[in-house]
């Protein structure tokens, strides 16, 4: 058993000796997910008929392979010890009847009895060449359930630190040849001082180490750059720490000198995207503005035709998302990306941007918190005859088919749950439960190549490409500081993603995209609501902060086009619409009525009068459905017995609320 830290040296270790040794392997990566079935056998229907079919466990055992589990703290502790008897004694019992027996006795009986005799008992020989190599982190250091102590005793522990600090320096030389070594010294040292004990007895979490190698990549081709941002990108501690956290973190960054004191060197915008005609490498030339310089690099890109300017109907290309879109052209250059931000304050809309720019099609994944991993990677699921089968996720036919992935809410999903897509994302390699193998191009086809297989021969082992401009951009909220439960961005998801924080628009800004977006709402309410927008998000009380959470960019765009189309509506009350102010305790709704009044947005009588004394009539006409001023066409379905059919008793109430929909 091998105890590490999150840091450089993880399964890649394991392979290396496996790859030197020429030893088959079985690997599986355990999950709060993780079952008995998936590790011993899983029951499967073929014609009608219902049959086991061996998991890793059982065809290392019986092949002789090195069973390789990674994550023991995320297995559910009820699970693990299934294999107690199969470690300590090569025995275990079968789902379909048959007994695994160690080598050695299996050959003991082997000279009293045939082997049909053996066979007709359903006795199984465990090859002696079995070996399992377990990989877990140091509980209670990290999050994560505790090994059963009769588990624990079948293994040797050897516990395996970071790389030491000579030899990771003399790695990033190699990597970085036209960064100064005393950049890349200092940015090793920050890093390495954040993985200390001292610092975590600080709360905060560790450096992800094993990101720097992308770090120094991007400073190689942008020497000129700023690390204090780079740092960022690898550390998101602005959002992720307190203020505690932070000031500790800006200090060590003070220490060894990489704070700038003058204004960051940093991309400001994306001047150029040009594919290669008749390339298939999948590759873009980029040009973007840096310092005063354009500076042309290669990144991934789709299939699609690049279009960098979507045009204002799709996006506003505002200075920030102009910057953001720049400095995620960095990052897709090495590593997959992660977008942080409130919700409603664009993200989605800059990954679309984003890809359409590059060429990518979309496949877009929402998460939700009760997801496992299944149904991250595969769903399983009944044919119309009975049989059982398995549907890949959009997360696997986007690495098949060379998309750009949006996971959508990863924030939402349990970390021990993500944890499954660590090989995906780290080695481009992953094992999905109906056995399929994906496997990164090169490694396909040097697969290929020594084995003198042909792709219809992988094919029918099961064994595919992944896509070399297949891509991941997730999006995610802000974890919330000092919250136990929703403090999802722990140091297992630092090492998977860059990370790049999307700020909310600045007033001028959204001004800007209102009036691009909705030009005929009146300019008065758009100025009033945009000063009590951002007075919201200025404030420092926590419960006056919450309220601006129902006036991000997304939602100002909803009330604007409601004024756009009704102007003669109050624009207090669309405002106590969209923040629920009947909802809100008393506290939270009388600081919402004391800053609507500040901001000279109040309740006239008038508007109540007219609100009390309007009345909204209902009918078609001519294939019109009309209420009040709000029409909408009649649709002449195909199949009648799927509209509803109610009884409904009209009623001013519920015609208004049809009304405002």
């Amino acid at each position: 058993m091998l105890v590490l830290r999150w840091g450089f040296i993880q399964l890649p270790l394991c392979h290396v000796l496996q790859e030197l040794t020429k030893r088959e392997v079985e690997y599986i990566a355990l999950s709060r997910d993780t079952t008995e079935t998936d590790l011993k056998q899983r029951r499967e229907i073929r014609a009608g008929t219902a049959y086991y079919v061996d998991q890793c466990a059982v065809r290392a055992a019986t092949e002789g392979r090195i069973l390789v589990l990674e994550g023991l703290e995320k297995a559910e502790r009820n699970v693990l010890p299934v294999l107690n008897n199969l470690l300590e004694n090569r025995e275990m019992q079968l789902e379909d009847g048959r007994f695994l027996v160690s080598a050695e006795r299996y050959d003991k009986l082997l000279k009293e009895h045939k082997k049909a005799e053996l066979d007709a008992w359903k006795l199984v020989r465990v090859s002696e060449d079995f070996r399992v190599i377990a990989l877990g982190l140091p509980i209670p250091r990290y999050l994560g359930n505790p090994l059963d102590p009769p588990l624990r005793s079948r293994f040797q522990a050897r516990d395996i630190y970071y790389l030491p600090f000579k030899d990771h320096l003399a790695l990033l030389y190699c990597i970085g040849s036209n960064v100064a070594t005393e950049r890349i010294s200092q940015l090793l040292s920050f890093a390495t001082t954040l993985c200390t004990q001292e610092s975590f007895a600080l709360g905060l979490p560790d450096f992800p180490l094993d990101s720097l190698s992308s770090a120094v990549k991007i400073l190689n081709s942008f020497p000129m750059m700023s690390i204090q941002p780079l740092v960022c990108w690898l550390y998101p501690y602005e959002v992720l720490l307190g203020k505690e956290g932070k000031t500790a973190v800006e200090d060590t960054l003070k220490r060894f000198e990489l704070q700038d004191s003058t204004k960051r060197s940093l991309p400001t915008r994306v001047t150029e995207v040009r594919k290669r005609e008749n390339d298939q490498s999948f590759q873009a030339d980029t040009t973007v503005h840096v310092a005063g310089k354009e500076v042309t690099f290669q990144v991934p890109a789709g299939a699609e035709p690049a279009t960098l300017h979507s045009g204002p109907g799709d996006f506003i290309r505002t200075p920030s998302h102009e910057q953001l879109l720049a400095e995620m052209m960095l990052s897709h250059m090495v590593k997959d990306i992660c977008l942080i931000g409130t919700k409603g304050c664009g993200k989605t809309v800059v990954a679309k941007e984003f890809s359409a720019a590059l060429g990518y099609s979309v496949e877009s994944f929402m998460l939700y918190q009760d997801m496992t991993a299944r149904d991250l990677l595969q769903q399983r699921y009944t044919l119309p005859n009975g049989d059982t089968s398995w549907r890949p996720s959009p997360l696997i036919t986007a690495a098949l088919e060379g998309k750009l992935v949006i996971l959508d809410g990863i924030h939402r999903v349990n970390p021990g749950t993500l944890a499954v897509l660590q090989r995906l994302i780290h080695d481009r390699e992953i094992t999905l439960y109906d056995g399929t193998i994906l496997l990164r191009q090169d490694r396909y086809e040097k697969v290929k190549e020594e084995l003198q297989l042909s792709d219809e021969n992988l094919r029918q082992r099961s064994i595919f490409p992944i896509h070399p401009s297949f891509r991941i951009i997730a999006l995610a909220e802000p974890p919330i500081v000092g919250s136990a439960t929703q403090q999802w961005l722990v140091p297992e998801l630092l090492t998977l993603f860059l990370f790049h924080y999307t700020k909310p628009l600045s007033k001028s800004e959204e001004m800007r995209v209102i009036n691009e977006k909705v030009p005929n709402v009146p300019s008065a309410a758009v100025e009033q609501l945009l000063k009590l927008t951002h007075k919201l998000r200025e404030a420092l009380d926590p419960r006056t902060q919450s309220l601006a959470s129902s006036l991000s960019t997304r939602q100002l765009l909803r009330i604007c086009r409601r004024l756009s189309h009704y102007p003669d509506e109050s624009l207090y009350d669309t405002i106590n619409k969209a923040c629920l102010s009947r909802f809100l305790p008393s506290l939270a709704a009388s600081a919402l009525h004391k800053n609507l009044l500040d901001c000279g947005i109040h309740a006239s009588p008038a508007d109540t009068e007219k609100i009390d004394k309007k009345t909204l009539s209902c009918e078609i006409s001519a294939g019109i459905l009309r209420i009040g001023a709000a029409t909408i066409p009649v649709h002449n379905p195909n199949e009648r017995m799927k509209v509803p059919d109610v009884l409904f008793y009209e009623n001013t109430q519920e015609r208004t609320a049809s009304f405002t929909c």
